[in-house]
């Protein structure tokens, strides 16, 4: 069965590589990929995930991914989206891959955000392993950070 985080992975993907107009478009392609979704499901991710509406070159609206800029609360979020390259939850763990060098900077950031609620963070070299109190808690937690950690590829 493919997971939460899977599924805004495959959302985030397709919405970078293609130019997606509808709610309606995105629950197909979704499904297509073999995703059982839903379209309040699709409207939660837009949502989490920071999809916006925008114009295109040729003056038609699509969807992007517009994060917000960090604020004071999460200093450390442009070192999050610079070190970090990948979340993947595993049970009540969230494993972070890191650029070498940048699982302690990305761990730092981790703690430093408040909507991150967990047991603790354990830094590497270029891994950052978070304890999350359920399974369910570790899939939120990644689909966050994969939500900041993924970059535009315009």
């Amino acid at each position: 069965m493919k997971s939460k985080n899977d599924r805004r992975q495959a959302l985030l993907q397709l919405v970078r590589e293609n130019r997606i107009e509808t709610q309606e478009e995105l629950v197909e392609r979704l499904r297509q990929d073999g995703f059982t979704v839903t379209q309040g499901t699709i409207s939660r991710d837009i949502r989490d995930l920071h999809l916006v509406k925008v114009t295109d070159e040729n003056g038609k609206s699509c969807y992007r991914q517009q994060i917000p800029a960090s604020s004071g609360e999460d200093p450390f979020i442009p070192i999050l989206r610079q070190a970090a390259l990948c979340a993947e939850a595993a049970g009540n763990l969230v494993v972070v891959k890191t650029h070498v060098g940048m699982g302690s900077a990305v761990g730092a950031a981790v703690d430093a955000m408040p909507q991150v609620d967990c047991v603790g963070t354990l830094a590497g070299d270029d891994t950052l392993l978070i304890v999350a109190r359920t399974a369910q808690d570790a899939s939120e937690i990644c689909g966050l950070l994969t939500s900041l950690i993924a970059k535009e590829t315009d």
